[in-house]
């Protein structure tokens, strides 16, 4: 698929509804599109059902997640959940400790908290603390993850402020639980029984939420907004291919699997991965570069996040699939092409003798400093290959200095990960040879 889009994303938008000229201002971030009926119904006929069918389920299984709770909140005479603490589940489920630690009692403990926070659909929230204590009936299944410095029309305000991020891939979520109950179960203790059957609906979520066309959303059921859009955005595309992967191969903490869930996750993984490659971009004379952060669900085009998060060719995203395509041991002719182009469009836009540091009371700014780098704006615009960055009232502006103090400090404008893909890159030429 060849990705076609304008020079810029709205440009002169702001220009002509304030009337003035600044030329640091070069366009207004859009909103992504949800998934809807609507939508559906522009797609070729043969492809209308499948989707059709997809969103049918999501909004039925939204309903079953959410009368769980309701049920559980009219049994206790109140309309009130108790709301979690809030944490960061990949802090509190240790996924490096020795094997032997998985079959202690500490670990089968932490494994039935985690089970009690799963979700009807199979999935888990994020940043919650599953490590302390099981969920009580009337307990939220997520914590409070609402965006309360949104203003009207933020891209980042919840269509729902009682119902976010429920269930999600997200901050690590339920790829992280999966893990965890992986090696307890594979530990062989007693109560394994239970934490096979929450394994098995956990996989089944991710089979369920996965799009007709190989993607997966950041929240599934889905819940709207940008968060309907394949999201590469903190590896969530990467860590269900990574865990679909093992789980096909049989890794040591998935041994105990049978032959069909692996030969299942064997087809999830390989259409994900049609899917990632799909959406690599390319640019106005067809050749491929590098990944968004996400990507619209239907066509594939690079789509916005949060009010600063615009439709770009997102360096530090892109340079983790890189990585984790030149660690395939067997990369085929396609995911070959895949790398070849990124790590091409990295040595195009690396930026020397730069850096971005704080420089007192002004914050973080973007400083000569002969010697330094290479670094790479998190963000560049399509098709033009500049450095862009947003602002929370949607401004996009190609000079990082003008952004607002607050986002301009709040946030990781430049990277280096890309450094790493191109050191990587000569012994993985070496070893694949064109």
């Amino acid at each position: 698929m060849i990705i076609k889009l304008p020079l810029a994303l709205g440009l002169g938008l702001a220009l002509l509804l304030t009337g003035q000229l600044n030329a640091t201002i070069i366009g207004t971030n859009v909103p992504a599109r949800p998934l809807t009926r609507e939508r559906i119904a522009t797609l070729p006929p043969e492809q209308q059902p499948a989707w059709l069918a997809y969103l049918v389920r999501s909004e039925a299984q939204r309903q079953a997640d959410q009368a769980v709770l309701r049920n559980e909140l009219k049994a206790l005479g109140t309309n009130q959940p108790v709301v979690p603490h809030a944490s960061h589940s990949a802090e509190d489920l240790k996924l490096d400790l020795p094997a032997d630690w998985y079959g202690s009692a500490e670990a089968r403990r932490i494994a039935d908290c985690v089970v009690s926070y799963q979700t009807a659909a199979g999935g888990w929230s994020k940043n919650l603390n599953m490590s302390t204590h099981a969920r009580a009936p009337g307990e939220a299944f997520g914590t409070d993850d609402n965006n309360h410095y949104a203003s009207a029309g933020d891209f980042d305000q919840a269509m729902d402020l009682k119902w976010h991020y429920i269930g999600t891939f997200d901050n690590d979520a339920t790829i992280t639980q999966l893990e965890f109950l992986a090696r307890v179960i594979a530990a062989g203790k007693t109560g394994s029984e239970r934490w096979r059957t929450a394994f098995q609906r956990g996989l089944d979520y991710i089979f369920n939420a996965q799009y007709p066309n190989g993607g997966w959303p950041q929240v599934w059921p889905l819940e709207g907004g940008y968060h309907d859009a394949i999201t590469i955005n903190d590896n969530a595309f990467l860590h269900v291919l990574t865990v679909l992967n093992d789980l096909a191969q049989g890794e040591a903490e998935f041994a105990w699997l049978p032959a069909a869930t692996r030969a299942r996750a064997r087809q999830s993984y390989q259409r994900g991965m049609d899917c990632l490659l799909a959406a690599q971009i390319h640019d106005r004379a067809g050749k491929l570069t590098v990944w968004c952060q996400q990507h619209d669900e239907l066509d594939l085009r690079p789509a916005s996040a949060r009010n600063y998060e615009m439709p770009s060719a997102s360096s530090a995203e892109s340079a983790t699939i890189v990585l984790f395509l030149m660690q395939l041991p067997d990369p085929d002719a396609r995911q070959q092409a895949a790398i070849r182009a990124a790590v091409a469009w990295f040595d195009k836009t690396k930026i020397l003798d730069m850096a971005f540091k704080s420089t007192g009371a002004g914050g973080r700014q973007l400083i000569s400093a002969p010697g330094k780098g290479p670094l790479w704006a998190r963000y560049y615009e399509l098709e033009t290959d500049r450095p862009i960055f947003g602002d929370r009232d949607k401004t996009i502006h190609d000079n990082v200095n003008d952004l607002s103090k607050e986002r301009r400090n709040g946030y990781g404008w430049y990277r280096d990960t890309p450094k790493r893909v191109l050191e990587h890159f000569k012994r993985w030429n070496r070893d694949h040879p064109v």
